[in-house]
């Protein structure tokens, strides 16, 4: 979804970072020698989705300057804005409610996914929330295929992105919505180019893997991602500088720190609802674990639940770090008089962290197969007890 509360930017924010990966592809499109279709892969909002737009945009661009799309030219001015009819950007989005039939939900797909743009476009940003699952439809996919054997309309070939690629097998209608992008990538007409990108290349199915040029991308480094923060959203530079670090590299991340509509941004309020699963784990008393698990949803393991879990993973390989001084490597800093308390409470918190986060590890499974939430805190926060504190 589109961030809220953006300064508003009528337009794509500039390219941060991958400057190898962008000389790459450059050279490579220059060279009449790119392939048809490519995979961009690495860890989730460092940019990947944003890199196959510069791609498109160069390659759709009049007068590219150097390794850089002009700028200047009606394709650039309309590809920056997420206008050009020859460069399309599909995405996960939520199931459109009411659209019965492979007709009305094409259609109530592609509606949804031109709002989403206009909103993209206005602010410039975009962040992923885990409030409702999304998916890449078959409609989506057959919409995207109609369109790859249509002449382009501007320019000399079309460019379509398919972000976040690896939700083409985790809906119900994956197998499907894979296999009839599958067809495309095995003969894609002679102008277009395809870029998928996928935080995990082996999420992908294999067949659909194989046909894809893979491209690794790194995480942005803290200052490139506070930079982007103050100069983009006005964020001040000791807050940005803040978030960076909770990021990890990940712009997208950091976007998800930001307060939203008067309230904590939705990683932050998934960073603090783990913080307090783990304070409910060591507490003395079993009180706090029942309560905790009571709490959470008896379902949506497969949504926001799983991403606290993750989160939860964090918090535990801090607290091992911390409890060998390698402070440095903090996934949260600012929590140093949590962590310090935390070692305190715990037994042998160096040895016994690597064993909590397995167990964390076998809840994130049961999650992937929808198990209740309830039954998997409670039995995760007794097993965390065990093995935090001996008791």
């Amino acid at each position: 979804m589109a961030a809220k509360q953006a300064r508003p930017l009528n337009g794509l924010p500039a390219l941060r970072g991958h400057e190898a990966a962008r000389r790459l592809l450059a050279e490579a499109a220059l060279r009449g020698e790119l392939p048809g279709s490519l995979l961009l892969h690495g860890p989730a909002g460092i940019g990947k989705q944003r890199l196959g737009l510069w791609l498109g945009q160069l390659l759709l661009c009049e007068a590219p300057t150097g390794e850089e799309p002009c700028g200047a030219c009606q394709h650039c001015r309309f590809a920056v804005r997420l206008e050009h009819p020859d460069l399309q950007w599909f995405f996960p989005l939520p199931r459109p409610k009411g659209a019965s039939g492979p007709d009305k939900l094409a259609t109530a797909l592609e509606e949804a996914r031109a709002d989403e743009l206009a909103e993209r476009a206005r602010t410039g940003l975009w962040i992923t929330t885990p409030d409702e699952p999304v998916g890449l439809y078959l409609a989506q996919i057959r919409t995207l295929a109609r369109m790859a054997v249509t002449r382009p309309a501007l320019g000399r070939r079309k460019v379509f992105l398919i972000g976040q690629a690896e939700h083409l097998v985790a809906q119900d209608a994956s197998p499907e919505a894979a296999n009839a992008l599958l067809k495309l990538l095995e003969e894609p007409p002679p102008d277009v180019t395809l870029v998928l990108t996928a935080a995990d290349p082996e999420d992908l199915l294999p067949t659909i893997r194989s046909r894809l040029l893979p491209i690794a991308l790194r995480p942005l480094p803290d200052a490139e991602v506070a930079a982007f923060l103050t100069e983009v959203t006005g964020t001040p530079p000791r807050e940005a500088a803040r978030i960076a670090t909770l990021a990890q590299g990940s712009i997208g991340r950091a976007l998800g720190f930001l307060p939203q509509d008067g309230a904590e941004g939705p990683l932050e309020a998934i960073r603090q609802r783990a913080r307090a699963l783990l304070e409910a784990a060591v507490a003395p008393g079993p009180a706090p674990r029942y309560a905790a698990a009571h709490a959470a949803s008896p379902a949506g393991a497969r949504g926001g639940f799983s991403d606290v879990l993750e989160a939860l993973a964090g918090w535990l390989r801090d607290l091992a770090s911390y409890a060998a001084g390698a402070e440095e490597h903090l996934i949260n800093p600012d929590a140093r008089d949590f962590l310090a308390d935390l070692a305190r409470r715990v037994h042998d918190p160096a040895g016994t962290a690597p064993a909590a986060i397995r167990l964390v590890d076998q809840a994130v499974a049961l999650a992937s197969g929808n198990v209740n939430p309830q039954l998997i805190l409670a039995w995760l926060l007794t097993g965390l007890h065990r093995t935090l504190t001996g008791h």
